[in-house]
């Protein structure tokens, strides 16, 4: 089985290695997120099985998708993981890789390109920049703040002077600003969501913490999105948008 992270949905963000893993699968167990452009060259026997996780909508289970690639491998045939990013950045790609291992699969890991530099970046916004970030967090927004299976440190975070990069944030962001803003992060300090990063629909809201959600939610901003909180979600920024 191969696992390829495919990158932020525009087929020419796959790497050479993921993409010649796609040309000699016989199966491709894909999802959303996924370049999926990339499988209309693939030749007429691949079969592709789509296992997408759409948010409040259809699903399929983790332990599906594993039983899945464990069948298909087992049969003989070569299984291409395809999953949108870095596998391993809020992919649950560890997961099947070990599910496949206790199995006795072999398994090939391709790195790919995650939304968490991307998509700021395909916006114009460095996660670092010289005299203004010396590094940056990147955390999951899938669980609000006050969630008592949240793990974050949101506190330490707006402590932290480094850039804050969310995934998964969408539905929680009026929470997680909150949370930044109670923890000392200054409501005047900018931030951005980028949506659909690096497809035609992209679109990028600018604002500040104090503003974001509510900016977010005017825009009509839904899922997949990328939230950057820090000075550098100003850089780039036309005047007129600034808020």
């Amino acid at each position: 089985m191969t696992l390829v992270g495919g990158g932020p949905s525009d087929p020419g963000l796959l790497t050479v290695a993921g993409r010649d893993a796609l040309l000699d699968a016989d199966v491709v167990v894909t999802d959303r997120l996924a370049p999926l452009a990339a499988l209309a060259t693939l030749p007429p026997h691949v079969v592709i099985i789509d296992v997408a996780k759409i948010p409040h909508g259809r699903t399929t289970p983790q332990e599906e998708i594993n039983r899945l690639l464990v069948e298909h491998a087992s049969a003989g045939r070569h299984v291409v993981r395809l999953k949108g990013g870095d596998s391993f950045v809020f992919g649950r790609g560890g997961e099947e890789v070990d599910a496949c291992r206790e199995a006795g699969i072999p398994v090939t890991v391709v790195p790919g390109v995650t939304s968490a530099i991307a998509a700021p970046e395909l916006a114009g916004i460095p996660v670092t920049h010289r005299g203004t970030s010396q590094g940056f967090t990147v955390v999951s927004g899938h669980l609000p703040p006050s969630h008592p299976e949240s793990t974050v440190d949101w506190a330490a975070l707006a402590r932290a002077g480094t850039t804050i990069v969310v995934l998964m944030g969408v539905r929680t962001l009026p929470a997680i600003a909150e949370a930044l803003t109670a923890g000392g992060l200054t409501g005047t300090t900018p931030a951005a969501v980028v949506a659909d990063a690096g497809q035609p629909s992209q679109r990028v809201v600018r604002g500040t913490v104090a503003t974001i959600a509510a900016l977010a939610a005017e825009a009509g901003i839904g899922a997949p999105a990328v939230t950057v909180f820090g000075e550098v979600a100003a850089i780039g920024a036309p005047a007129e948008v600034s808020a």
